[in-house]
């Protein structure tokens, strides 16, 4: 895929979010806007990039974790660790946000299980909260969202403890709580400018799959229609999400000498 410029680093070594970055074409996108936005400290490591995430995220108050187009089941030495950090997470207390890959991975690491799934989502598509308080909280009150897609891998086995929030006809778990944490099957974090450049290099299986699963993965064209009518939503689920969050995040950083 498309390599898009990286966001700066924060002036501080430990600030307020740890953002573990998989691969360089999947920035933190609009959670980089959004976490500006509200004055967040912020740190990014990307491991495709060459950068090797902190041995520790207990200087932090929060832990995101983001997608990228590798397998949460591949062989990867920077998966295991991002693993290795959110249990790390779990056991202080901090809460994870997980996107795509990065909710795979919190399922993942606290005794869950991600394979590939039947039909992959690509694009535009709703997903059904399941009405909980939980749900509420989280996604609000609205109907059922309409969402950004990219995935051919899913949840399948929880672990112990999650509660589903929403859930997709082609995936199961669209959303899901542990503990503090979130994860997220979808994009929250998506912005026009990664749609365009995920489409301007998407894969070698992504052709095949607009024919294949019509009913689940969009076209470029398709696509491109549905960011002019959804995006701007999808801006604001992203808010309340993050807001959910942050609302969580613990109360002050540890120190560290």
């Amino acid at each position: 895929m498309a390599t898009i410029a990286q966001p700066p680093h924060a002036a501080a070594p430990h600030g307020d979010v740890l953002v573990l970055q998989h691969t360089v074409e999947d920035p933190p996108g609009y959670l980089a806007t959004w976490l500006d936005m509200v004055g967040a400290r912020w740190d990014v490591f990307c491991a495709e990039a060459g950068e090797r995430y902190p041995a520790s995220v207990a200087p932090y108050r929060a832990l995101a974790v983001l997608g990228g187009e590798w397998s949460a089941n591949d062989d990867r030495p920077s998966l295991r660790h991002a693993e290795a950090l959110i249990r790390e997470a779990d056991a202080l207390g901090i809460p994870v946000i997980g996107h795509c890959l990065g909710g795979q991975l919190l399922a993942r690491a606290l005794g869950g299980r991600v394979q590939r799934l039947p039909q992959p989502e690509i694009g535009w598509l709703p997903i059904t909260p399941d009405g909980s308080a939980a749900a509420r909280e989280w996604l609000g009150e609205a109907g059922d969202p309409v969402v950004y897609q990219w995935h051919y891998d899913g949840v399948v086995e929880l672990p112990p403890g999650a509660t589903v929030l929403a859930a997709s006809p082609a995936c199961a778990v669209q959303a899901y709580t542990v503990g503090p944490h979130l994860g997220m099957q979808f994009h929250i974090e998506i912005t026009p400018l990664k749609i365009d450049a995920w489409l301007a290099d998407p894969g070698t299986v992504y052709p095949g799959a607009v024919h294949a699963h019509p009913q689940t993965v969009q076209s470029p064209e398709a696509m491109r229609a549905a960011t002019a009518r959804h995006q701007a939503a999808s801006y604001r689920l992203a808010d309340r999400l993050y807001a959910a969050w942050q609302r969580r995040w613990r109360a002050a950083a540890v120190t560290v000498s």
